[in-house]
């Protein structure tokens, strides 16, 4: 009855009926967009989810078809008092059937999504964050596939039958003790060993003895990244978000003499083998420096500074040239979904040698550019000092 009603109903016929129309524009606006330009066609998007959701809802519906003819037929096979269908053992298959199913799709992410997976580290700690990358994914991976095969072959194997009785066991203590402490060791191991990784990883200060790192100012802002170098001073001058104006867009204070030769660039340019602290800020809302291939994330907020100090190790020449991709580039991207043009956060980082990055360098802007100091009357305080300065001698 139940079924005979779905059928006849007219909302569901509708409803399916404009799905298939929908799948089917869809598919043909797909199809026409590929035809008329092959790079137009290769982001589906919305078309690609409503196909899918398409499919899965008529698989759904032929699944409730073969349901009810099947209890139709058991119905038909007790009215003749024949043996009816054995659903205990039907279930069974299937659980077997989607053990199966289930572990070729377990295969086919690894062997096939997982050629998608980045490429070796390109800094010194990203080796470590890789190594505790697969020491979890193979420890997880070895106790899902034990624990499902387990599961679904005991649904099998113990699936009811008249001819055999149900043990019960209530309680058992050398089990509960099993499958707590394993876990609780194993993920004590994961825990300390991931502590001590992430301690290395985040030390942003200069050990004693070893060269100063080559600091570099990443502020993030909706929908730019804003990068600025330390001059030949070797240092950074300060900042004060009171100062954020039109022409001094990140607050530099230029009454700090360690700004004067601060400078600025469209690409971030770095040495390989050099050691680099990051100096992340936001001047409005949450965004996170994100660089995938140096394993480098940590989230920009604002009024509080953070730090992330990397070495890179590998260039992007010889990136490119691994890869076999000529046009091949580091980004930096906004890891934190901060607003409409979100997608816009996008720097290009560039891993050099030594004397590329001092070439570079070189050819870079101060940030105090001449508009800049006729909007601060940089002149006239500087000749006020001078003048200063000349009474305080001759007195």
């Amino acid at each position: 009855m139940g079924f005979k009603f779905l059928i006849s109903s007219k909302k569901m016929l509708s409803l399916i009926a404009a799905f298939m129309l929908l799948g089917t524009n869809m598919v043909m606006a797909q199809a026409t967009a590929e035809a008329a330009s092959p790079a137009a066609g290769t982001d589906h998007g919305w078309a690609t989810a409503g196909y899918y959701t398409l499919l899965f809802l008529i698989i759904c519906f032929i699944v409730g078809i073969v349901g009810k003819i099947l209890r139709v037929f058991d119905l038909t096979q007790q009215i003749q008092g024949k043996q009816p269908i054995n659903w205990n053992n039907i279930m069974g298959v299937i659980c077997l059937i989607f053990l199966v199913a289930g572990m070729y799709g377990a295969y086919w992410e690894y062997t096939v999504q997982g050629k998608m997976i980045l490429p070796d580290a390109a800094s010194i700690h990203g080796v470590k964050i890789d190594e505790m990358f697969w020491t979890t994914t193979v420890l997880t991976t070895i106790v899902f596939v034990i624990t499902q095969i387990l599961l679904f072959f005991f649904l099998f194997k113990y699936r009811y039958s008249a001819k055999r009785r149900g043990h019960f066991l209530p309680h058992n203590d050398t089990i509960e003790k099993v499958w707590t402490i394993a876990p609780a060791i194993v993920l004590t191991i994961l825990v300390i060993f991931g502590f001590f990784t992430w301690q290395q990883i985040t030390n942003s200060v200069d050990a004693k003895g070893e060269p100063a790192s080559i600091n570099i100012d990443v502020t993030g802002h909706q929908f730019a990244w804003e990068l600025r170098y330390q001059g030949k001073d070797g240092k950074l001058g300060n900042t004060n978000y009171k100062l954020v104006n039109g022409t001094n867009k990140l607050g530099i204070n230029f009454k700090d003499k360690y700004s004067y030769d601060d400078l600025q660039a469209d690409t971030m340019v770095i040495p390989v083998r050099k050691s680099i602290r990051l100096n992340i800020h936001a001047q409005d809302v949450i965004h996170s420096v994100y660089m995938p291939h140096f394993r480098v994330q940590l989230n920009a907020v604002p009024g509080l500074p953070t730090y992330f100090k990397f070495t890179p190790t590998i260039t992007t020449s010889e990136m490119r040239t691994k890869l076999d991709n000529p046009t091949f580039e580091y980004l930096l991207y906004c890891n934190k979904i901060c607003g409409g043009a979100h997608y816009n956060m996008k720097k290009v980082v560039r891993v050099v040698s030594e004397s590329e990055y001092q070439a570079w360098l070189a050819q870079q802007k101060p940030y105090l550019t001449d508009k800049l100091k006729q909007d601060l009357k940089f002149a006239e305080q500087k000749s006020a000092v001078q003048q200063n300065n000349r009474l305080a001698l001759n007195n």
